[in-house]
């Protein structure tokens, strides 16, 4: 729970961000994730977005199962993979707190089979910050292909033993499932009592994750959304694929949840909550304790269990996954509070390129801006929408108080977007600056008999909403084509 300084109540609003500015911004967000799951032809996108002790949103879109035609809900579970290592070294620290192991701990000390080996030596530190030199995943990985089974433990030190010993200690960040599988083998060593059993009772059960688990339960089988299969040419269909145990390596790559559970798992990380760990062990996990660069490009940055990235102004930790048909990201900022995960059940899936695009809707909608003085007591939220030409799809949202206009289709949906002013009630206009489009022409609108826009002239070109347009489309263009040759 997220507590004022007196700890009387939970707060409503967010250092340099508020609970009702993300509430307005919601449908718009909502909107661009549906159009966005169509376009890019993704099975299903699961989505969720919190800020302090509020779920702001949580919705589903297109399919659980596509060759089915299985509706996606909430409450499909996804596998979510890498996500899994946040909750290993949130394990890891409680165990620290608790003075039941040490970060400086060799994992030899917690796996006995491993000492006299490379591996052995590593500590349990730089196996949570991917600093050991370990094998990424082994020398047979076709276990994500779902040739053979997952390694079991045996199996796990054996490859260890064997094959285990890539860099040196500390020489190159590596990223490593099968150092995170060893952490889960520490956690139970420590604990005394199972991987599965120590997640679920420590940190799933506290927060009250009712649809969060370590691995694929056989049992919970018709509540799983299916992964799909990749565009490999681009246009064939996809088809669903199913679900297997990931064994030994569970504390790596084993969880499944909703978008709903982690931005609540999520807000147990903010500043200040207590559910889990304190501060001091937080800011361990989220510090930046690897910047990784590969062909001297900067990849992204790293702590002791989340990753790190900056989206705007906005300092962001968290992890993605990926797990054979499902591609997942959860993002959060520990300090002001907001929390975002958005899920997608297919082999390529766009989760990062989503949650990316919420993040900065949400930024769009905290940004400091003037007030629109000629917009005051009108209703804004009509203008809103998706409306469609020959050309393409501009959104019409709501963020922070004020009208934007940007095309729905970009991965970046702020990357060029049109401030728009209020003029009258069928009439807004672009805002008088610079710009290579509409900047200070007059955007038009005509009402249908129940108040809902029937079409917009915007930049000079009609516009209508999207399923009006694809209605008349091919008769536009007939009539076009046909016309074309009359002089």
């Amino acid at each position: 729970m997220i507590k004022t300084d007196d700890g009387s109540r939970e707060r409503e609003t967010m250092t340099g961000y508020s609970v009702e500015t993300a509430r307005e911004a919601a449908p718009a967000i909502e909107a661009w994730l549906a159009y966005q799951r169509r376009f890019l032809r993704i099975p299903g996108v699961q989505a969720a977005i919190r800020v302090g002790a509020e779920l702001i949103t949580s919705q589903a879109y297109g399919f659980a199962d596509e060759p089915a035609g299985t509706p996606l809900r909430t409450d499909h579970l996804f596998r979510i993979a890498s996500h899994s290592k946040t909750f290993t070294a949130t394990a890891v620290l409680q165990l620290a707190g608790q003075g039941r192991l040490r970060l400086d701990d060799r994992i030899d000390a917690h796996v006995p089979e491993l000492a006299g080996t490379g591996v052995g030596a590593v500590t349990l530190r730089e196996l949570l910050g991917h600093q050991g030199g370990v094998i990424r995943d082994g020398i047979d990985t076709d276990f994500w292909q779902l040739m053979r089974p997952f390694p079991d433990r045996d199996e796990l030190i054996e490859l260890c033993r064997e094959h285990g010993v890539v860099y040196q200690t500390n020489e190159y960040f590596k990223y490593s499932n099968v150092g995170y599988s060893l952490l889960g083998l520490a956690i139970e060593s420590a604990s005394g009592v199972s991987y599965h059993d120590y997640v679920k009772k420590l940190i799933i059960e506290p927060l009250g994750l009712a649809d969060t688990g370590p691995e694929w339960l056989p049992d919970l089988a018709g509540r799983f959304a299916a992964g799909h299969t990749g565009l490999i040419d681009g246009a064939e269909p996809r088809q669903a694929i199913g679900h297997v145990d990931t064994r030994g390596m569970a504390a790596a790559t084993g969880f499944y949840s909703t978008a709903e559970d982690l931005v609540r798992y999520a807000a147990a990380h903010f500043t200040g909550a207590e559910d889990l760990i304190d501060d001091s062990a937080k800011r361990l996990i989220q510090r930046d304790e690897s910047t990784v660069t590969t062909n001297g490009t900067e990849q992204g940055t790293y702590g002791l269990g989340m990753d790190v990235t900056t989206i705007g102004e906005r300092r962001l930790v968290g992890h993605s996954g990926g797990y054979p048909g499902h591609i997942t990201r959860t993002y959060l900022d520990p300090t002001e509070q907001v929390a975002v995960s958005v899920l997608t059940n297919c082999i390529g899936g766009p989760a990062t390129a989503l949650a990316d695009g919420v993040v900065k809707l949400l930024n769009l909608a905290a940004d400091d801006h003037e007030p629109d003085p000629a917009a005051v007591d009108h209703d804004l939220s009509r203008f809103t929408g998706l409306f469609a030409n020959l050309m393409g799809v501009v959104q019409i949202a709501l963020l922070g108080g004020r009208l934007v206009g940007f095309y729905a289709a970009a991965p970046d949906p702020t990357a060029s977007y049109d401030e728009l002013r209020f003029v009258d009630e069928n009439t807004l206009a672009g805002t008088a600056e610079a710009g290579f489009g509409l900047a200070g022409e007059p955007i038009r609108f005509t009402w249908a008999a129940d108040g809902s826009v029937e079409s917009v002239r915007y930049g000079g070109g009609s516009r209508w909403p999207v399923d009006v347009f694809l209605a008349r489309r091919a008769d536009q263009i007939s009539r076009g084509t046909a016309g074309a040759g009359t002089s």
